[in-house]
């Protein structure tokens, strides 16, 4: 299905954009962007039903949400954040880019992230934290 990729692309988007449309922000972009979703079951096999996958373009953000995750419970690994991989996976012969992945073995979680992050603005040259909660979202009924 993938839709929810969708939505999210649109907000990252919109947040995204250079001048900043966003009202009260004087046209001027966010520092920080995090989008956070129930976005792939393959999160769940990447890092498990307790700790959220997380898929990052800065490295202080990344390391933030992983201090944060210990000590509020609720936990996130990092997965690889590398567009010039997986920006492959995405070609398509009518559209910018399809939303859903050519090869399901090649790290599914981070291509859903990977989508989503190449709906930022190029202009935008702010942090951006993804956030997929599948597994955890769920955990003894707690969201």
């Amino acid at each position: 299905d993938a839709e929810g990729r969708l939505v999210l692309s649109d907000g990252v988007a919109h947040c995204s954009a250079v001048p900043s449309k966003l009202p009260g922000s004087g046209g001027i972009p966010p520092d920080v962007i995090i989008d956070m979703a129930t976005l792939t079951g393959a999160q769940m096999i990447a890092t498990g039903k307790r700790h959220a996958a997380v898929v990052c373009n800065d490295e202080e953000l990344e390391q933030a949400a992983v201090e944060a995750g210990r000590r509020s419970g609720d936990l996130v690994h990092p997965l690889p954040y590398c567009p010039e991989f997986y920006r492959g996976e995405f070609k398509s012969k009518v559209a910018d880019m399809k939303n859903s992945v050519k090869d399901r073995n090649n790290a599914q979680t981070s291509c859903a992230a990977n989508f989503i992050h190449e709906n930022l603005n190029a202009a935008y040259k702010g942090a951006w934290l993804h956030v997929d909660m599948a597994g955890p979202a769920f955990i003894d009924d707690r969201a």
